[in-house]
């Protein structure tokens, strides 16, 4: 090889080297949803990278397995649910940010829907609201969002919590406990509800969307400590966020992930996520996401209310 090739490609290699010691680490967890898929977007398309920012991303089995190590340090970004569990380890001393929108209920896109099993519609057990009195109710825990969204299901038919049963089961559970008749109706989101439905378990009656419109699922969470400290970076991290969002909306379209960026975006998530197949996203209800990050806090409230009454 001629020296001069050599030696821009050593040169290159120095730049190329120079320019990646100039990025910041900043450490994100994530649970491999749908929800996460901005941060997805921004890490292959390089917005973290033109913000001069080098994602960690770590991914957990569940949002409320972030709290701690947020709370510890270790983690800069998360994701998890104005939740229960959230406000008591606020209490508790670890003090977290809620800084945007991560899945909210936009209109056409439910991020939680209620459903009752197929059975009791064909048998006339279900004909309205108020028939949900006695059932059983597959649910995914107690004081999180879907809480907010069964009572306002309830309140419909003049029910409160204390009219039916509510289990606690992961949500892919509940579509083997619709078929098995373990329970009677189920709070679920995706891909479960859609996989109830498409095998004949289940009848959708009505989502967050339509409920609670634009109801608070989901938020990005910072610590405190990563705001006050670090203020430049967490804007930095924001800017290059929402630039994400807004790429996944062009992925939306009548409800479903099929907009002009749903082939990119669908290929990020078999990336990404555990879910390989293409076909289950193109089936599914996407979350929504305010595109400017901005959360709704009536539904906050709301459901800050409930958790209080529980």
């Amino acid at each position: 090889m001629p020296r001069a090739l050599m030696a821009i490609g050593a040169l290159t290699g120095l730049l190329s080297a120079a320019a990646a010691q100039t990025l910041t680490p900043v450490t994100v967890g994530t649970a491999s949803a749908v929800s996460d898929t901005p941060i997805f977007i921004a890490d292959r398309k390089g917005f973290f990278r033109a913000e001069g920012i080098d994602a960690k991303i770590t991914d957990f089995d569940s949002a409320a397995r972030m709290v701690a190590p947020l709370g510890a340090g270790q983690l800069d970004v998360g994701g998890g649910s104005a939740s229960a569990g959230l406000y008591n380890a606020w209490l508790r001393g670890i003090r977290l940010k809620i800084v945007a929108d991560k899945a909210s209920s936009q209109p056409g896109y439910a991020v939680n829907r209620i459903a009752v099993a197929k059975r009791h519609i064909e048998s006339g057990r279900y004909k309205a609201w108020s028939d949900l009195k006695g059932m059983k109710i597959a649910m995914n825990g107690t004081g999180i969002s879907s809480w907010g969204t069964l009572a306002a299901g309830l309140k419909r038919g003049g029910l409160t919590f204390a009219d039916v049963t509510t289990v606690d089961m992961p949500f892919p559970d509940h579509v083997l406990a619709l078929q098995n008749g373990a329970v009677d109706g189920s709070l679920t989101t995706e891909p479960s509800i859609t996989i109830a439905i498409q095998r004949g378990y289940a009848v959708a009656l009505a989502g967050d969307d339509e409920l609670i419109p634009r109801h608070a699922i989901s938020q990005l969470l910072y610590p405190e400590d990563f705001v006050k400290k670090k203020p430049e970076l967490a804007l930095k991290f924001m800017r290059a966020y929402l630039k994400g969002v807004r790429l996944y909306n062009d992925a939306l379209r009548d409800g479903r992930l099929a907009g002009p960026a749903s082939d990119e975006v669908i290929v990020m998530l078999t990336d990404y996520t555990p879910i390989k197949d293409p076909a289950i996203y193109r089936s599914i209800i996407p979350v929504g996401m305010d595109p400017d990050g901005k959360v709704d806090m009536p539904s906050l409230k709301s459901d800050y209310e409930l958790y209080k009454s529980l």
